[in-house]
């Protein structure tokens, strides 16, 4: 092979690389939260690429046509954007939980601050984001989203791309993480309705007493209570479900 040749398989298989791995990285939990600059983010992206390029197959030789390059790219783009994005959705089920444990509690808020979010949130669900995204480098999670991601090359090889098994997983991944959501925020679901019929009864025995006042009061502290107590719990259950579907890169 000729040194100009050589040369730019090199610089090819690099911006492959990039174009999956950079892709994937831009919406990945913990390295692709919003609340990160923009150029710091880019910046992780081509040096992960550039580190983990020795180590993942890429193409042999460049293509002859630009054409050719285009449709390749074109499916190593698409392959990252569905890593990232897949687990983005994953990471909603937190978001869920999150505003279902507001609305239960009684605190949930319309001005909360979106951290981590697709849209605006309670601060409920602002806490389960943030504490989340930490504990996902505090215990080492993110070795494993970078293992599947070198590992997704022996999923999808270099310029091959299955667009209905990519439809069918990520609807399948919106359907997990509404399911792991609701089992997260399944407590405070009895919680609401063992307050909520015990508040009902007390209203049909005494009824000058100020239901809302004393149903709000008590909705708030028992449901911080049973926040503080069951958030770790509630944490390491989307990490293991988290860690099952990126360590064996499928559901």
């Amino acid at each position: 092979m000729e040194l100009n040749s050589y040369i730019a398989t090199l610089i090819f298989g690099y911006v492959l690389v990039v174009a999956r791995i950079g892709s994937a990285t831009m919406f990945l939990p913990g390295f692709g939260e919003v609340q990160i600059p923009v150029r710091a983010r880019l910046s992780f992206a081509l040096v992960l690429c550039l580190a983990l390029y020795p180590v993942v197959p890429v193409v042999d030789a460049a293509p002859d046509t630009p054409s050719a390059m285009f449709v390749l790219l074109a499916a190593e783009v698409t392959v990252g954007l569905w890593i990232g994005l897949t687990a983005r959705v994953i990471l909603s089920a937190m978001d869920f939980a999150g505003y279902q444990v507001g609305q239960v509690s009684g605190l949930a808020n319309a001005f909360g601050p979106s951290l981590g979010s697709f849209e605006g949130a309670t601060l409920v669900a602002t806490i389960l984001l943030v504490g989340t995204v930490a504990l996902i480098f505090v215990t080492d999670t993110h070795h494993i989203i970078l293992r599947g991601m070198m590992e997704s090359y022996s999923v999808f090889p270099p310029g091959v791309i299955f667009a209905g098994d990519l439809a069918k997983q990520i609807v399948h991944a919106g359907s997990k993480s509404l399911y792991i959501g609701a089992s997260i925020a399944a407590p405070f679901f009895v919680m609401g309705v063992i307050l909520n019929l015990g508040m009902g009864l007390a209203n049909r025995m005494m009824p000058q007493l100020p239901v809302f006042f004393v149903a709000a009061s008590m909705l708030i502290g028992v449901g911080m209570f049973i926040l503080s107590v069951a958030a770790p719990s509630m944490i390491h259950h989307w990490l293991e479900q988290f860690s099952s579907w990126f360590g064996l890169f499928r559901f």
